[in-house]
């Protein structure tokens, strides 16, 4: 909080001319100022500035208020930002006050290291003869000085031990440099060297503008051991899953704009911001986390995710946008040009060519709908329920009851599944619980007894090697698995490849088995076939039971009814007989072990 009197001192002094001048051309009339108002378009100016009175009016619009209720509405300051804001032109040092006891923070060699860093990293790109190269890429980039000092940008040099040396003349503790991940060990055994060299470097803020770590694009050829990007590993003040980059900067223009656009890294920002569209964010190397998420509500509930659209992009976007659902957040996905992505088009295009794929975006139910359309997801029954397993994901994700409401009519109207059904299956069944298999009366022995093993082997060359997992999802559904808990863990691989854990709340079982899986030192001996053989008998004791199911119930039905069911059996007959290969074979010896097997291990 800042004190009443800080507040009034500032309030006093303020030129309010000055500070609204900034954002509204003024013109004298009298003992007032006007101009075209900044928040309704108009041609003859009825914007007015009364000095005498440090009051602003505006007849169009019927805003009014003194310079923070300007700061505030026009460009969507907090009070206490548009405070700060005032006094730093105002000549008053405004400092916030905490309640309760004061006392050093523990962390402050930590930001004061950070900042030394990054003073250094500015110097060495701006004022420093060796950086020209490094001032030439950003220009060819499109970033002019501007932009760059806008966001701290430096340069760290093609040197070992330039960082080092220069803190060192500082005083500054090396081990804290290493904790940050500014300094790196020698394998040698020798003094630390720096982690940074030959990159553009982009210091990574906290919300408030405190400096919590960095990232590094480098300038030369990638190598071995060289990254294109680096970034500063966790530490005592930096977490990357609960910051954003270019938050710090970005969240006024947010507010003001009442939605923000999410886009992949550090370029993709600065290049938007270069062009004058402000209201951007990007998370770290990692996926948006529900705290990204909560972050984000502070200043609006409409995202816009601007990620690549190749598989990965969208497996990514689609991960994102659940995880804004959850959270309450409105998420609508933007669809860019194949090998494009936004720091490309604002530098070809600028805003307005960014602004236009901005004005297309879509839902993302929408635009999971028109992917799978574009796949034909829709043409069969099979194909439809397949479909279905995919949406399911996002309606339960939805968080808003009103955006819920709208998604299950929509996929309703879409699938043919009654509402009711729908809400029965979100109301039932959380994100990680069991999907019941279809009751029968009877049950008789099938092939199918020996499928779970073909589960077992799927699920572990997944976990083996994640690229088969889109490859998994386009053929089978989490409801083509037969056993509850190989079902979780399916799910969850699906909805995030990269998954290294399940969540605390996943059911206790599939826990365990994806844990005895992730250890599971078994290795392939031919993936390509083990997929091929594994999901083909997936796929046919899947409609196994689903033809079950339908002859159930064809014999409870009506004469009416028993014909569409007829008609449907007949469909998915059909569609079994096209499997690509003989699926009720008995499964091969599908993997080479790397240990003797002991005996007594759940081998589902």
């Amino acid at each position: 909080m800042i004190p009443d009197d800080v507040v009034e001192e500032v309030r006093a002094r303020a030129d309010i001319v000055g500070v609204i001048g900034e954002f509204v051309q003024l013109k004298k009339a009298g003992k007032e100022f006007r101009g075209l108002s900044p928040f309704k378009k108009e041609k003859t100016p009825s914007f007015y500035v009364i000095p005498a009175k440090a009051f602003f009016h505006d007849f169009s619009s019927g805003e009014s208020g003194d310079v923070f209720s300007f700061l505030m509405k026009h460009q969507g300051m907090s009070f206490v930002d548009a405070v700060k804001y005032v006094g730093a032109r105002s000549g008053v040092d405004v400092r916030e006050v905490r309640r309760g006891r004061g006392r050093d923070d523990p962390w402050r060699p930590y930001y004061e290291a950070s900042a030394h860093a990054n003073a250094f990293f500015q110097e060495r790109l701006w004022e420093w003869e060796g950086g020209e190269g490094a001032r030439s890429y950003l220009d060819g980039r499109g970033i002019d000085r501007e932009a760059g000092e806008r966001f701290g940008l430096g340069f760290a040099p093609d040197d070992w031990s330039a960082l080092r040396e220069a803190a060192s003349v500082h005083g500054l503790d090396e081990g804290i440099l290493l904790e940050l991940g500014l300094l790196k060990k020698s394998e040698q055994g020798r003094d630390p060297y720096d982690a940074f060299r030959n990159r553009i470097v982009f210091p990574i803020e906290s919300v408030t503008g405190r400096v919590l770590a960095f990232g590094g694009r480098l300038l030369g050829k990638e190598g071995k051991g060289a990254p294109k990007y680096l970034n500063s590993p966790e530490s005592p003040i930096f977490h990357k899953g609960e910051v954003l980059y270019g938050l710090s900067w970005a969240r006024n223009h947010i507010r003001r704009d009442a939605s923000v656009m999410v886009v992949e890294g550090f370029m993709d920002v600065v290049s938007l911001a270069a062009v004058g569209i402000r209201n951007v964010a990007a998370p770290l190397g990692t996926s948006l986390t529900e705290s990204h998420a909560r972050l984000l509500k502070r200043y609006t509930t409409q995202v816009r995710i601007l990620f690549d659209s190749d598989p990965a992009g969208l497996r990514a976007t689609f991960r994102a946008a659940d995880t804004l659902l959850g959270q309450g957040l409105h998420a609508s996905v933007v669809t860019l040009p194949d090998g494009e992505d936004p720091d490309s088009i604002a530098r070809a295009g600028g805003a307005e060519a960014v602004r236009g794929f901005v004005a297309q975006a879509v839902d993302v139910l929408d635009r999971k709908i028109a992917i799978l359309d574009e796949r034909g997801y829709f043409d069969s029954i099979e194909k439809t329920r397949r479909a279905l397993d995919r949406l399911l994901p996002t309606l339960r994700a939805a968080r808003n009851k009103q955006l819920r409401d709208i998604y299950v009519t929509r996929v309703a109207e879409l699938t043919g599944v009654q509402r009711k059904t729908l809400l029965g299956e979100l109301q039932q069944r959380p994100l990680h619980a069991v999907r019941p298999r279809p009751a029968t009366s009877r049950r008789r022995p099938s092939p199918r007894v020996h499928g779970l093993g073909a589960e077992r082997t799927l699920l572990l060359l997944l976990i083996k090697d994640r690229d088969w997992i889109e490859k998994a999802g386009e053929r089978i559904g989490p409801s083509d698995l037969e056993d509850g808990a190989n079902r979780v863990i399916f799910e969850a691989l699906i909805t995030d490849p990269e998954l290294e854990a399940l969540p605390d709340d996943t059911m206790a079982q599939a826990v365990q088995r994806y844990e005895k899986l992730m250890a599971d030192p078994e290795t392939l001996a031919s993936p390509e076939q083990v997929f091929a053989d594994t999901v083909a008998k997936i796929e046919g004791n899947g409609f196994d039971r689903r033809l079950e199911a339908i002859e159930e119930e064809i014999r409870r039905a009506g004469t009416e009814e028993q014909f569409r069911l007829v008609r449907d059996k007949e469909r998915l007959m059909k569609e079994r007989r096209a499997l690509p290969i003989d699926w009720r074979r008995p499964t091969r010896k599908l993997l080479a072990f790397g240990r003797t097997q002991q005996g007594g291990e759940d081998r589902k």
